[in-house]
């Protein structure tokens, strides 16, 4: 019987190379994309997930959030707009994903068959960000926050929970925001000397899906060539 996968921000980047990774033999994916629905409209979560479990023959086992906004917010942009913008992002990043996350815990819990999430972080969780991305730091440490609780009150269920947290990974966004910053500048505080590549991610959120232990429920992993040990 395949491993059925859902996975959300799937056409590019991070998300299509995460999509790659768990493509198999063994497995059966549904892969959305903006296409598929505007993250930004708090009824479209639900409806996906329906609509995925259809695609899916009524069985969803692992469930991959890596769908996302990074739009600046500049601290003196005007006040509705500012709140807007704040709301929007919080809504993508960290609502919706409580949204399909939740679903998820209900179906296993109904089917008593236990199953896996895994959420695609950022280090801005725990090292903030830059003074125009409060909302992104801020709705990638919900994250953080909401895959530590859901491992703590479903492992008993069967229910696992992992996050992820990519620093610098060469994507289109990040190439933007390296250029924006002074690329040299920020390759100089990675160890490594490089930015992460979309297939390392990948095949992280890969081994967490299918095969990371049980007892490692509740972890949160990072991604980063060194440039922030906690």
């Amino acid at each position: 019987m395949p491993t059925h996968i859902l996975i959300t921000g799937a056409s590019r980047g991070i998300g299509a190379a995460i999509a790659e990774a768990l493509t198999s033999t063994a497995t059966k994916i549904v892969a959305l994309s903006s296409a598929d629905g505007d993250l930004a409209d708090p009824a479209t979560p639900d409806r996906l997930w329906h609509t995925s479990l259809d695609q899916l023959d009524g069985r969803i086992d692992i469930l991959v959030n890596n769908a996302g906004v990074f739009e600046a917010n500049p601290l003196d942009a005007a006040d509705a707009e500012w709140l807007a913008n704040w709301n929007r992002t919080m809504q993508v990043n960290l609502t919706a994903s409580a949204q399909l996350c939740r679903r998820a815990v209900l179906h296993w819990q109904a089917r008593q068959s236990g199953g896996r999430i895994v959420n695609i972080a950022s280090r801005a969780a725990y090292r903030g960000d830059s003074p125009a991305y409060w909302h992104y730091a801020a709705s990638k440490a919900g994250m953080v926050a909401m895959t530590k609780t859901i491992a703590r009150a479903y492992a008993r269920d069967g229910i696992l929970a992992f996050a992820i947290c990519p620093g610098f990974t060469m994507t289109g966004m990040a190439d933007e925001y390296l250029e924006s910053r002074g690329g040299e500048k920020l390759l100089a505080d990675i160890p490594l000397g490089r930015v992460a590549m979309p297939d390392e991610v990948g095949e992280m959120a890969r081994w967490c899906a299918m095969q990371a232990p049980a007892s490692m429920t509740g972890a949160i992993l990072d991604i980063n060539g060194a440039s922030y040990v906690r």
